[in-house]
């Protein structure tokens, strides 16, 4: 594990996933999303994954690296970019129950709070397996406690 002190702006740390069709049922149970496109697309052999269910897959993943996990951290939200209009985040291919995800997440801001707590920004990258960028998520801020007693 990473201490704050020890996180650096472009630190990369990378992960795989794939996300199943159980547990994307699981998923759209719990979050209760309700989508006629979604609903619609389910009827081929593999199934489309939503966009909340891919961040939430990979927020999953950045917080289980060894780099990160121990650590005390809590999602705060995400800042806008400017040239994505004050928007996060941005699919560019759809993603299809079972194939491979590969995630890397980029430090891209650090700052202090108080004496306590600091926050990074995380910017992640999903790419299929063939190189095809999936999602694109810039600043994804998280508190992170400065010391674990």
């Amino acid at each position: 594990m990473k201490k704050f002190s020890e996180i650096k702006v472009g630190d990369e740390f990378f992960s795989t996933c794939s996300i199943s069709e159980k547990e994307l049922a699981e998923y759209l149970k719990f979050s209760r999303i309700k989508n006629a496109f979604l609903e619609d697309t389910q009827k081929t052999k593999q199934e489309l994954v939503s966009g909340r269910a891919i961040l939430s897959r990979i927020e999953g993943e950045f917080t289980r690296l060894s780099q990160i996990y121990g650590n005390h951290i809590i999602f705060l939200g995400t800042d806008g970019d400017s040239e994505w209009e004050n928007k996060s985040t941005r699919f560019l291919k759809p993603l299809y129950t079972d194939e491979v995800l590969k995630i890397k997440c980029t430090v891209s801001a650090k700052e202090d709070i108080d004496d306590e707590f600091g926050k990074i920004a995380i910017n992640y990258e999903g790419t299929k397996q063939e190189g095809e960028i999936v999602v694109l998520s810039k600043r994804n801020w998280y508190r992170i406690k400065k010391s674990i007693s």
